[in-house]
């Protein structure tokens, strides 16, 4: 398997390629619009095939890339199927393996940030890893005040799905803001302020809803664009204008 993890500045947002090295096949987990030319040329320089695009939900934080690769490379929209997107074209649905090439990614339904959130675990070779989009993050969590949030749905996601995880489990969330790349089930069970040390679910639900984060800066035009898998929408701002059009490659 080939792994690499890369990084959007602006969103503060991880993106992973995975890939099965045998077929020549890679995916992209949670790929940003801005980042197309670097993510395809990352795949090319591998000698690769993007095939798919897949998303842990629908991000209120940046516009996914998803219809732009599918444009210029024809890989498939990959959407959790209680998203219910016209414009995926295929569904990842809890206790089903999703197999890219030979590697076997396996959905896990982790709502409660957004009502449709996946995880996505690939548990063969030697380290187990999880790939948990915005629900649990390092040293954090997904924030549940917006966009069918829900944070006691969100605590029984992950002490059910995700803390369940063997210790050793690598964990890449989708979004870090302080410099951080990786961590594990046994340091955010131990160390996570948020949800460590076996917090009370009433505990955990009051300091979700004592946040008083600030509105999401780009939600009013990223949701509406990523529920049709990432065209821009009339609203978008001007320095994203370039990166919505289609254009060949060089």
């Amino acid at each position: 398997m080939i792994f690499r993890q890369l990084f959007e500045a602006s969103s503060s947002t991880y993106t992973y390629i995975i890939a099965c090295q045998e077929q020549g096949i890679a995916a992209l987990i949670d790929p940003v619009l801005e980042t197309v030319e670097r993510d395809l040329e990352i795949i090319r320089q591998l000698d690769l095939k993007l095939t798919y695009t897949i998303d842990t939900h629908i991000h209120a934080d940046h516009l996914t890339s998803a219809t732009k690769l599918k444009a210029l490379t024809d890989s498939r929209i990959v959407y959790p199927k209680q998203a219910d997107l016209p414009c995926a074209d295929m569904q990842v649905e809890d206790g089903k393996v999703f197999r890219i090439g030979s590697i076997e990614l396996h959905p896990l339904f982790t709502p409660g940030h957004t009502d449709h959130h996946y995880a996505y675990l690939i548990n063969q070779g030697p380290q187990q890893m999880v790939f948990t989009g915005d629900a649990l993050l390092i040293d954090a969590c997904g924030r549940t005040d917006f966009q069918s949030g829900d944070a006691g749905q969100l605590y029984d996601s992950i002490q059910e799905k995700l803390f369940s995880l063997p210790d050793e489990t690598l964990v890449y969330p989708a979004h870090d803001y302080a410099g951080h790349y990786v961590t594990s089930i046994a340091q955010e069970q131990a160390r996570n302020p948020r949800l460590g040390n076996n917090i009370p679910k009433e505990d955990f639900i009051a300091i979700m809803n004592g946040l008083d984060l600030p509105y999401p800066r780009k939600i009013d035009f990223a949701v509406p664009g990523n529920e049709v898998c990432g065209v821009c929408p009339p609203n978008v701002p001007d320095y994203l204008r370039s990166p919505c059009e289609v254009h060949d490659q060089g």
